[in-house]
């Protein structure tokens, strides 16, 4: 870390050095992002107080396209079903770049305590259920609403044209069956119905804030950032009969405590770890309706992780084969599911190392970067896919408190601290107005 690191000839310092010069002339930002603080915040708290699950973020986007409107910016609507894009045209010319938040909440009941807490229930495939922003994804349309203001109100300082891309259903849809293979949605759905094309994006930036780690900091990594992200469910049928007498039937529940180690093999014994690593967990596994009855047939759902791309793949090729054959070991049938929710999630590492000024301006003396990959999945994974990508991380827990103890993203009692806001919008901002000139230094790379 503390060593050069080349790009495109240039060493790092020298990367620097030029960004203190762009700074110099960005120094407004940071008065327009003070001016809008506080409306980003009280839109934060709004959404929070409100979610919706995904593929259900009516009220969500209308809120978002109604702001964008006012700004002055081409919007479009019901992309990828929910999602609101908006465009922005600079008063100089120069490149196509999006900027991305997701919108939906999660089936999590709230238990932070907050003034602005949700009370809110809705319907997700059927069952009620209670919903929550238990993963920040109210901050990330908040940010994203006050760069969009801050820079619409400064369009003549912009080179080029900004996309901001309002995603649904990150997590998942309420209107879709975790095991739907057939139906697309979130980045997939918002890529499916032109979000990159028009105009033609050339590059892609998020931002996700994170629980246990503090307040106004940035946190990056090239290459490898998040893990991928596959969902399975198996079902093993036997024959059910008397608990008294399991030779009389064919046990389902013991082929699948079998197929469960064998699942574990595919790791520890079948993959290349040097290349990485790769995690299967069984999370659910239900049979049976009395003690003393073997049941007809077991289902077990569970995740596939992995940083690595060969690894994903080499796991989605071997396990069929294995879990096929120990269930006929134990003479029953088995039926495997996969349903790939995202790729591993990859920073482009030209594009990476460009922005490290822009970082490096919204969070002076705050931008660290990670030693490894982090383990969730995030399906921004597609985006930068198909462009160069750079996803980072920002600290949601106020400094003074101990980052070991701070709930994780997803738990009931998961908390952004409002402070830390500015700094996300900040960040969006310098993306914008970083790369055109970073992007001169080496287009060929960008």
């Amino acid at each position: 870390m503390r060593s050069a690191i080349h790009f495109l000839g240039f060493t790092l310092l020298g990367t620097l050095a030029a960004g203190i010069c762009q700074a110099n002339e960005t120094r407004w930002v940071d008065d327009a992002v003070a001016a809008v603080n506080t409306q980003v915040i009280d839109w934060r708290h709004d959404i929070h107080q409100h979610p919706e699950l995904g593929n259900m973020e009516v009220k969500t986007s209308a809120l978002v396209a109604t702001q964008l409107r006012s700004y002055g910016l081409h919007v479009r609507t019901h992309v990828g079903k929910t999602g609101v894009v908006g465009v922005l045209e600079g008063g100089k010319p120069g490149p196509v770049v999006a900027l991305r938040a997701d919108m939906d909440a999660l089936p999590v009941k709230e238990m932070t305590g907050l003034a602005f807490a949700s009370e809110v229930e809705a319907v997700r495939m059927g069952k009620t259920v209670p919903v929550m922003h238990a993963c920040g994804h109210d901050t990330h349309i908040a940010m994203l609403l006050g760069a969009a203001k801050v820079l619409a109100e400064h369009k003549d300082q912009i080179e080029g044209t900004v996309v901001f891309l309002f995603q649904p259903a990150e997590e998942g849809a309420a209107d879709v069956d975790d095991m739907d293979a057939r139906t697309v949605i979130g980045a997939q759905a918002m890529i499916r119905d032109g979000a990159l094309d028009a105009p033609k994006v050339e590059a892609i930036f998020g931002i996700h804030v994170m629980g246990g780690y503090p307040t106004g900091h940035l946190f990056y990594k090239s290459g490898t950032v998040l893990n991928s992200s596959d969902t399975f469910k198996i079902t093993v049928n036997g024959k059910q009969t008397h608990g008294s007498a399991p030779w009389s039937g064919i046990d389902p529940v013991v082929a699948s405590q079998g197929i469960v180690s064998g699942l574990q093999t595919l790791v520890s014994r079948r993959i290349d770890l040097t290349k990485g690593m790769g995690v299967i967990s069984v999370g659910t596994i239900n049979g049976g309706s009395a003690s003393n009855i073997i049941p007809e047939t077991v289902e077990m759902t569970g995740t596939i992780r992995t940083n690595n791309a060969s690894i994903r793949q080499s796991i989605l090729e071997k396990m069929p084969p294995l879990v096929s054959g120990i269930a006929g070991a134990y003479e029953t049938q088995s039926v495997l599911q996969v349903v790939h929710h995202a790729p591993v999630t990859v920073n482009d590492p030209a594009l990476t190392e460009a922005m490290l000024p822009a970082l490096m301006q919204a969070a002076p003396g705050k931008v660290e970067r990670l030693d490894s990959s982090l383990s969730p999945s995030e399906d921004f994974s597609y985006y930068a896919q198909k462009v160069p990508g750079l996803f980072v991380f920002l600290g949601a827990t106020p400094a003074d408190q101990d980052m070991q103890k701070a709930p994780n993203n997803h738990s009931p009692y998961f908390t952004v601290d409002d402070a830390t806001l500015a700094t996300g919008v900040k960040a969006h901002v310098q993306f914008v107005l970083n790369y055109p000139h970073r992007r001169s230094l080496g287009s060929a790379a960008l």
